[in-house]
Parts: structure tokens; C-alpha cells; sequence
């Protein structure tokens, strides 16, 4: 896709740009435009940080890094792989994890909130963290780094997930304080957390048909609940208050199943949270509120 003629880093990501843009393509996973996805791709392949300055802007490719580019990029346009999967590597919480078909590609209103240190929804730093449904591990790694005396657990079903999860612990040097567990949802969980934090599965497989190409490169196991996505925030709502602390909080998201989640429990007293960079149907829940809610859960 690119000329004979030997390109410089800003003339590359200029094309690559140009290219996308004319591409019929969804941007979700990471950016929201061709540019910044174009920057994305580009820099994370060279290796060029995305501070870059003038002198690295006028650095000439090679052949070979031009011919991986223009690779990746017919990856991207004809195959509509997402570029997080294609460079393997994702941004969450300002930090860099791997990530790979294994697992979602972050993009949780979470970081909002982790950056925040949770502020005021904790009322002191939490001891015991669980990151249910974890994925790639972002969210409890980020967490971790957040709170650095907390232990933290990472919770999910899939065995392929934790495995790249593992990876994501030990590129940023946690394996003491975070555990990877093998569950599905509590099932081989114990004791009490201060804080539980869940991003699971809550999309109809109505609306996974709906979805663009580019997500249907992501695990299906990652994204479908049954009852019209309800089934396992409901799951997880119902066993919650069993895991934490008394004074203990669950922060969960949902999406866009927020309103059918309200429609089903109109009397449940969701915190539904609010964020300055964009997202929603992400809800808080103390442990007493999801006591209190036990009977109208078993319904």
C-alpha cells in the first residue's frame, strides 16, 4: 500500500491515516478516529513513543518496517482486525498491557474511576480486592498500582484469559500482591473484599449480531449473557453481598443493558456513576444495599 520511495514517520502516519479514513472502518477499541488510530498503529509497531518530537517525526522507515506497516494495515482495512490485536498491546489507566484474541480489548469507563482512587465511594483504602471477570487483568492490575498495600485477585472463567493475564501481572511486577484464580464467577472464591470490581458479560446475542466486524475478532465468551445480557449481572448481583466486606462496595459494569438492568430490579438503589471522558451504565452497590436486596434478587 505504500510508495517505492522511502517515507518519514510523519508522511507514513499521514498515509496510513488517509487510508483508514477511506476504509469502511469502526473505531472502538482504543481510539474514535482514523488519526489517533493511524498513530496507534504506527508508533506502537516502531516502537516510537507517543510524545514523539520533531526529529523523530522526520526519521525515514526502513523497507522492511514500511512492508510490516502496509502488512498490519491490510490486516486492519480487509480483515477488520482491531489495531489493539494487531500490535498486541493496549492503553488502560494510562498504563500498557498485552492483549491478544484471548481476551477484550480495555476500554472501561473503570480508568476514570481508578485514577480517582474511587473517591468518595471509598471511605479508606481497600485491603482485599477482586477483579471478577477479569480478562487481560487490567482492571485489578491498574487497581493494584492505585492502592500499593492492597491484595488483589483476579477472577475469571476462562483459562486462556488468565494465562494472558499472568503475563499482564508480571510485565508490571505484581505477582506478589495479585492472584490469578481460575472461577466461575465466585464459585472458587473465599473470604471478604473491601472492594469488588466487574466489567462481565452483559450483551444480548441480539445485539452481538448487530455489532461491527471488528468485534467479532473479540471472545464471544467475553461479551454474551443470556437473558437479554442480564443473566450474569443478575448472577453476580445475588452472590455479591456474600463476598464482601460489611462496610465493602461492588462497582459493576453493565453498558448499555443499564436501562433493562433498571427496568428488571426498578426498587434496586443503583448508584449509577457519572464520568468526564464519556461511558456509562457502570453502577455502585454497598454491601448492605445488596443485603437488604436479597429477597427482591431471589426473584
Amino acid at each position: 500500500m505504500s510508495n517505492s520511495k522511502a517515507e518519514t514517520l510523519a508522511q507514513c502516519v499521514s498515509r496510513v491515516s488517509e487510508q483508514l479514513e477511506a476504509a469502511d472502518l469502526f473505531y472502538g477499541h482504543g481510539t474514535d478516529n482514523p488519526w489517533d488510530e493511524a498513530v496507534y498503529l504506527v508508533f506502537t509497531v516502531l516502537g516510537v513513543p507517543f510524545d514523539a518530537d520533531e526529529a523523530q517525526m522526520s526519521h525515514e522507515l526502513s523497507t522492511t518496517q514500511s512492508k510490516r506497516l502496509d502488512e498490519l494495515l491490510t490486516r486492519r482495512i480487509e480483515e477488520r482486525v482491531p489495531v489493539a490485536y494487531l500490535v498486541q498491546e493496549a492503553w488502560f489507566a494510562g498504563l500498557p498491557f498485552k492483549v491478544d484474541e484471548r481476551v477484550l480489548i480495555p476500554r472501561s469507563p473503570l480508568a476514570e474511576l481508578i485514577a480517582q482512587r474511587f473517591e468518595p465511594l471509598l471511605t479508606e483504602a481497600p485491603q482485599r480486592i477482586l477483579d471478577l471477570c477479569t480478562g487481560s487483568g487490567c482492571i485489578g492490575i491498574a487497581t493494584a498500582l492505585a492502592f500499593e498495600q492492597a491484595q488483589v485477585d483476579l477472577a475469571d472463567i476462562s483459562s486462556h484469559a488468565l494465562s494472558l493475564a499472568r503475563e499482564n501481572v508480571e510485565r508490571h511486577a505484581l505477582q506478589a500482591r495479585v492472584q490469578v484464580i481460575e472461577s466461575d464467577l465466585f464459585a472458587s472464591l473465599q473470604g471478604a473484599y473491601s472492594l469488588i470490581l466487574c466489567n462481565p458479560p452483559y450483551v444480548s446475542q441480539s445485539e452481538i449480531d448487530d455489532l461491527p466486524p471488528e468485534y467479532a475478532h473479540e471472545p464471544v465468551l467475553g461479551l454474551y449473557s443470556d437473558e437479554e445480557g442480564l443473566a450474569i449481572p443478575l448472577q453476580i448481583l445475588r452472590q455479591a453481598a456474600d463476598y464482601l466486606r460489611e462496610d465493602g462496595v461492588l462497582i459493576m459494569e453493565v453498558g448499555y443493558s443499564h436501562e433493562a438492568l433498571s427496568e428488571r430490579l426498578p426498587d434496586m438503589p443503583f448508584l449509577w456513576l457519572e464520568f468526564d471522558n464519556g461511558g456509562e451504565g457502570i453502577f455502585a452497590l454497598t454491601a448492605q444495599q445488596l443485603r437488604d436486596a436479597k429477597a427482591m434478587l431471589a426473584l
